[in-house]
């Protein structure tokens, strides 16, 4: 059986584009490791990986992190709705990168691969990211953003894959791991 090491609800259902079938335990580690913010996803993602892998070794398990870096600045989760406007006052107008690391543990064998996605936002008034933030969906999102949040209209376009800055690189997991 597959256990997905996440409890984000966005992997969830973007895994089941892949697996029909898997099991969700969250991992509990310290993700604080001391690396180049482009290497932290990955890092992450094999820490969780590892750590369900410990308690379930015959289970496969995927294990995922997501990371919004702008300018060499990386952006986590917003803390509170502050925190909130400034990161996507800082994201408006410009291009970043989304970079999510997964690990897959299959046996004895590991894979951990990292995709990059580079995202334009549009330039954003402070009426529309205060209107964002008030439905509360950027306040569990790296980057105080859903790229699936259509209706705030926050992208002009990316290149690259639109599943890995939901939250899981659909497309390169299925190629690599299944």
């Amino acid at each position: 059986m597959l256990i997905l090491a996440s409890q984000s609800p966005r992997r969830k259902e973007l895994l089941k584009l892949i697996v029909p079938d898997f099991k969700i335990i969250p991992a509990d580690v310290d993700e604080h490791v001391h690396v180049a913010p482009e290497e932290l996803p990955a890092a992450a993602s094999k820490l969780k990986a590892e750590a369900i892998k410990k308690d379930h070794p015959n289970d496969d398990v995927l294990g995922c992190d997501t990371v919004v870096i702008i300018d060499g600045e990386l952006l986590g989760k917003p803390k509170d709705e502050e925190d909130a406007f400034n990161m996507l006052r800082k994201l408006s107008g410009k291009k970043h990168v989304v970079i999510s690391g997964y690990t897959y543990i299959k046996g004895n064998k590991s894979i951990t691969r990292s995709v990059k996605t580079y995202v334009y936002f549009n330039e954003l008034s402070d009426e529309l990211i205060y209107r964002y933030i008030k439905s509360g969906s950027p306040m569990d999102k790296a980057g105080a953003y859903g790229i699936q949040d259509k209706e705030y209209n926050l992208v002009h376009h990316i290149e690259g894959s639109l599943y890995n800055v939901i939250g899981l690189p659909v497309e390169d997991i299925k190629e690599n791991c299944f």
